[in-house]
């Protein structure tokens, strides 16, 4: 019976093994047709057959919120023209069974089959969630660069307006000498659409609402409603800047005091020991000296 089971076991790692060599031989024309953007990582460039293959296969079991929320984390990361909710999906799906084919291969000869398929299911789940876990870390980072390349960014359009440019003029010239990163690709986009015909408040809402940082969705506001009190930007602006400045230097400060207690850990893991290693070893040989 132990046998029966035993082969069982094989024939469904055979077939697990045989689909995904046949999602890879089936996804290369579709892959092509598609082919991975840039800003995509490695190890979804190596798996994206299985992704390609198992995108549309996955699209039903993607539920409504789930695609927003992952909607909103791929316009976040800036992921959005590169990346579909499907892709991600489905980058968990190919991970998981991936990561489970390859436990339970291993795991056969070395531990058994039931060891192995134990190992497998966490190890599945683990693989399931690392393209949650890119995206999101992908997203934060985003939005910190974003926060520190702001306040140079309202620093030139301030020094634009005062010199007589309007809004939309001073915000081309601070995209166009602006740092390259995220900050100018969103100031690019949301001159693209003013250019396009979206009125200028709904153009800069748009940007706020893409980015996700709440530092620009106060700018936008505070831009907002002096057009509508009819204030100078001038000074709205470089008030705007200065704050940024402020919480900037706010959140070093914090951090850097959060600093020493993020050291406790390796302090006393790895740190103190070998220190009371060093110094206990000569006093332990001495009393066994004196012992004898």
């Amino acid at each position: 019976m132990s046998g029966m089971d035993d082969l069982w076991h094989v024939a469904a790692l055979a077939g697990l093994c045989a689909g995904l060599l046949a999602a890879a031989l089936l996804a290369p024309a579709q892959a092509q047709a598609c082919p991975p953007a840039a800003g995509i990582p490695t190890w979804m460039r190596l798996a994206w057959p299985w992704v390609r293959a198992l995108s549309r296969p996955v699209r039903p079991l993607l539920t409504w919120r789930g695609r927003q929320r992952l909607e909103q984390l791929l316009a976040y990361a800036g992921l959005q023209k590169q990346l579909l909710p499907d892709d991600i999906v489905a980058a968990q799906a190919a991970l998981a069974m991936l990561s489970a084919a390859g436990c339970v291969l291993v795991g056969h000869a070395w531990l058994g089959v039931a060891p192995a398929a134990a190992v497998a299911v966490p190890a599945a789940a683990l693989a399931a969630v690392l393209p949650r876990a890119w995206l999101s870390d992908q997203a934060r980072t985003r939005a910190r660069r974003i926060a520190r390349e702001l306040p140079f960014v309202l620093d030139m359009a301030t020094l634009c307006i005062e010199a007589g440019l309007n809004l939309q003029g001073a915000l081309q010239q601070a995209a166009q000498r602006g740092p390259d990163g995220p900050m100018r690709e969103e100031l690019q986009f949301a001159l693209a659409d003013m250019r396009a015909g979206l009125p200028r408040l709904q153009a800069l809402q748009a940007m706020a609402a893409r980015a996700g940082v709440p530092a620009l969705r106060t700018m936008v506001a505070t831009l907002a409603q002096a057009e509508a009190l009819g204030m100078g930007l001038g000074p709205v602006l470089r008030a705007q800047a200065h704050s940024q400045r402020n919480e900037r230097f706010l959140r070093a400060e914090r951090l850097a005091l959060e600093a020493p207690v993020k050291m406790l850990l390796p302090l006393v893991a790895c740190i103190f020991p070998c220190t009371f290693l060093i110094i206990g070893f000569p006093i332990a040989v001495r009393l066994m000296a004196y012992a004898q």
